[in-house]
């Protein structure tokens, strides 16, 4: 009866629009742009103009139906420690995995291959992550080892298992990731009540923990030539991309011509000549850079407006929360979205070195498009609960 209860029809009513909308609207956004820039790209991998089209389509309706289910889904499952257990365990021996059969794509082993579809265990650690750090700081006891000094006595947990993550996920290596989460663990600490430099020193014992445990057994699985030169051609690349336009500067370079050809308004829809075989990934990492290109600045920033109500309506559900793991939990989300979409528009832009981060709900690919859905299903489940608690 509580299932078929917390599935029920009447339920609809309590959808927060301001973030169905905008994630329905940047969801077909992205599908003409992965349409647009990779139609090229299929085409010189010998397959057909519309594989990307189609393979996006699927991963945004399954991605929708994720969204359904998470905001119907009872709030109890969601906060469920046997449910994060689980999870945590299978992301930890998945991650595990990835170090000797992981596929490597653009110099990191953080694929698995699963017929026509690749699965990247990395995305989900950003939501399983939020879940855990929200319920661990919000536990009866948190609180006051905050107000008496004794912080490190219940933070020697949350500091093991997320270092035990962001270890494996660096290690691949998926610089870009680790930093997303290591910037969500940092503001999840920082929203419960801890002081700005305590939450650096939970982010300190992270790492430490990393470089002490974590690093040196995992290395040895995953060293390799390939993975330590491409890191450091993407360093190369930042710092001279004109110097290495031949070679590791490609990207960068090529992605300043196509902000520079876009202009105000764009060359038109489907009119890029940088996804012509001159810029690498124009449907994944550089996506925003096509859009640039086609549809100019305008539509740079109508698609940077539509990510911004979302993000700024998930903290504004936060701020009004009345309960403490919701409220971190939104906090989380936030800053997921906000910082991948900032490390992605860097990277394109020759603000930040590139490190393969998609943009959200507009770049090509499936598990990113999942775990941003399954995040925002998350939030719209709290919305709902909010609501029905004011009445």
């Amino acid at each position: 009866m509580e299932i078929r209860d917390a599935f029920s029809v009447r339920k609809l009513k309590d959808l927060d629009y301001w973030l169905l909308i905008p994630y329905l609207i940047l969801c077909g956004i992205g599908v003409v742009m992965v349409y647009s820039s990779s139609s090229n790209v299929a085409v010189q991998m010998g397959s057909t103009p519309i594989s990307y089209l189609f393979k996006q389509l699927l991963f945004v309706l399954i991605g929708f139906v994720i969204v359904l289910f998470m905001f119907m889904l009872p709030p109890h499952f969601i906060k469920s420690g046997k449910v994060m257990g689980a999870l945590y365990l299978v992301l930890v021996f998945a991650l595990f995995g990835l170090l000797i059969v992981g596929k490597t794509i653009n110099g990191a082993a953080g694929w698995f291959r699963l017929g026509p579809f690749s699965v990247q265990p990395a995305e989900l650690v950003k939501v399983v992550l939020i879940l855990f750090m929200a319920r661990t700081l919000t536990m009866s006891d948190t609180p006051d080892d905050i107000v008496d000094g004794h912080w490190w006595r219940s933070m020697w947990f949350p500091v093991l298992m997320s270092a035990i993550l962001i270890g494996l996920v660096f290690i691949q290596p998926d610089m870009g990731s680790a930093v997303i989460i290591s910037a969500i663990v940092f503001i999840v600490c920082l929203s419960s009540g801890y002081s700005f430099i305590k939450s650096y020193g939970i982010l300190a014992g992270v790492a430490a923990v990393i470089a002490v445990v974590i690093f040196p057994i995992a290395l040895k699985l995953s060293e390799s030539g390939t993975i330590k030169s491409y890191k450091l051609a993407r360093l190369v690349a930042f710092v001279d991309p004109f110097g290495h336009a031949n070679g590791s500067g490609q990207q960068l370079v090529n992605s300043y011509y196509a902000l520079s050809n876009g202009g105000l308004f764009g060359v038109g829809l489907g009119n890029s000549i940088q996804k012509r075989g001159y810029l690498p990934e124009p449907n994944t990492d550089f996506i925003m850079a096509i859009t640039s290109e086609e549809l100019g600045l305008i539509g740079v920033v109508t698609i940077m407006i539509l990510l911004g109500i979302i993000i700024w309506q998930i903290i504004r559900i936060g701020i009004q929360s009345t309960d403490s793991f919701n409220t971190l939990v939104c906090y989380g989300v936030a800053t997921y979205f906000a910082v991948q979409a900032f490390i992605n528009v860097g990277g394109v832009v020759g603000w930040l070195p590139i490190t393969g981060v998609t943009f959200p709900f507009i770049s090509y690919g499936g598990s990113s498009m999942f775990s941003l859905t399954l995040s925002l299903g998350i939030i719209l489940n709290i919305s709902a609960q909010e609501r029905r608690k004011r009445g």
